[in-house]
């Protein structure tokens, strides 16, 4: 199977860049991935497959981030209209709006799906009680400019966050104040939470660093072929994929910092990836408003993949055409 080809399969539906995708935990039904588009639309998938499931209606600009909570019962997305939203992902019907000052890039729900944590252009970042929508946020205020991501970590007692101001920030929950700050020599593009919690990931530049959780020590960085937008770790911390500005999605050897293989699938700048929560597939999303789905193991039979007397691997059938409407 090492001669096999990595068939890539291919969601379309949104008509503008897709900027930022996440993946709920495998549920009784599997997995989902939600993408955040400028098209203002948001789009819920199966996970292993790409098949659309619904289209969540309401935001009046770009949506920059999207989120899922663990069971996939959820659905959150943050927008150019100044709002942040909490949907339910089953009826597709919007729970909550929260307004904001400014463009919302960053949305993240905690562990029990109790809260949910915001990142804006404002600098802050708000953490929200869903079950008391009503109540102000608690707010917590340092960086000195737009936030790029802010997530829940540590057992939902600290966020992290980073900023165009080139830092990431360790945010303590219960006492409402930054404790531990990380400078980068170029702005951090993208900042993941390894799936057991110990490790950061954050692309900046043509860059991805590897940082201890809890010490924030730098454990390893590698140098990718390009400016990298985003980067994922496998959940069993063997491999990494990167995508950046050269179209293609590279996968890499996370013990030995090398480059294993590299795909080019994407028409335009790749702007987001990341592993589904069984490993099994990434995916990722790109300038050229289609998302894409590829095997870790090139190969295996999974998903829509089907090896055929170990000499193809291709779809058994393409995802369903996606009406953005």
């Amino acid at each position: 199977m090492a001669n096999l080809r990595q068939t890539p399969l291919t969601c379309s539906g949104h008509t503008r860049p897709v900027v930022h995708l996440d993946f709920s935990d495998v549920t009784n039904s599997g997995y989902y991935l939600i993408s955040a588009c400028k098209d203002g639309k948001p789009m819920l998938r199966q996970g292993d497959t790409g098949d659309w499931i619904g289209t969540f209606e309401g935001h009046k600009g770009a949506v920059w981030g999207v989120a899922l909570n663990s069971e996939a019962t959820r659905a959150a997305s943050g927008a150019a209209d100044f709002t942040g939203k909490v949907w339910n992902a089953v009826s597709g019907e919007e729970m909550h709006s929260f307004q904001h000052n400014h463009i919302v890039k960053s949305v993240n729900f905690s562990k029990d799906s109790t809260k949910l944590a915001t990142g804006s252009n404002e600098k802050l970042v708000r953490v929200f009680d869903l079950e008391k929508p009503e109540a102000s946020p608690q707010v917590f205020s340092g960086h000195t400019s737009s936030i790029r991501h802010a997530l829940f970590f540590r057992n939902d007692t600290h966020i992290v966050s980073i900023a165009e101001d080139k830092t990431l920030r360790i945010w303590n929950i219960a006492a409402g104040k930054e404790i531990q700050k990380v400078d980068f020599p170029a702005i951090p593009n993208s900042l993941e939470v390894s799936k057991d919690g110990t490790v950061l990931t954050v692309s900046h530049a043509n860059r991805v660093t590897f940082l201890d959780a809890d010490t924030l020590e730098k454990l390893k960085e590698v140098s990718v072929p390009t400016t990298v937008n985003s980067a994922s770790l496998h959940p069993d911390k063997n491999i990494f994929v990167a995508g950046g500005d050269d179209l293609k999605v590279y996968k890499f050897d996370y013990a030995m910092g090398i480059e294993i293989e590299s795909f080019k699938g994407h028409f335009g700048p790749v702007h987001c990836v990341k592993f589904s929560p069984d490993g099994e597939l990434y995916a990722s999303g790109s300038e050229d408003g289609t998302l894409r789905l590829w095997q870790t193991t090139i190969g295996k039979t999974y998903g829509l993949w089907k090896c055929i007397d170990g000499q193809a691997n291709e779809p058994v059938s393409p995802p369903k055409e996606v009406q953005a409407n």
